[in-house]
């Protein structure tokens, strides 16, 4: 396993984007949320994914596993080597971080994402109408009338 084998995977996953972010990392992302974070340069840990609670547990007994700096809160583990899951069991659980990433998005987001709607909308090259005033506009000369309480 490496970086490509992570890439290719995680590219697989519908509507995955990836992006280079905070000097070295590749963070794979849907809908804008990030399911998955990979270093590009050596580092302590060389691969993150949210697991779920139960999970989160189970993993971090294990060597080479260890709860995701900044991330544990949110039930996010690290791996310290690339043995520390077989390709099999990395692949399920890349795909769980994934889905769970996708399970909380809002309704009408994953609606869309189901159906291949894109977020991004397009800019209008005309300016759209001016609103009406719901005021009505003043007299000249006239000014509006107060009404007075306890009168």
């Amino acid at each position: 396993m490496n970086v490509d084998w992570i890439r290719d995977l995680c590219l697989s996953f519908p509507h995955t984007t990836e992006q280079i972010q905070w000097g070295d990392d590749l963070v794979f992302k849907v809908a804008g949320k990030i399911h998955a974070i990979t270093v590009l340069r050596p580092a302590k840990t060389w691969l993150c994914f949210k697991a779920s609670p139960e999970k989160f547990s189970e993993l971090t007994e294990r060597p080479g596993i260890i709860p995701a700096p900044y991330l544990a809160r949110a039930k996010w583990v690290a791996l310290e080597t690339k043995d520390a899951l077989s390709p099999d069991e990395l692949r399920i659980l890349l795909r769980d971080s994934y889905d769970m990433v996708v399970g909380k998005l809002p309704r009408k987001r994953r609606e869309a994402l189901a159906h291949g709607k894109s977020r991004t909308r397009r800019k209008s090259a005309t300016k759209p109408a001016p609103r009406k005033s719901l005021r009505t506009p003043r007299q000249k000369g006239k000014k509006p009338s107060r009404s007075r309480k306890g009168s």
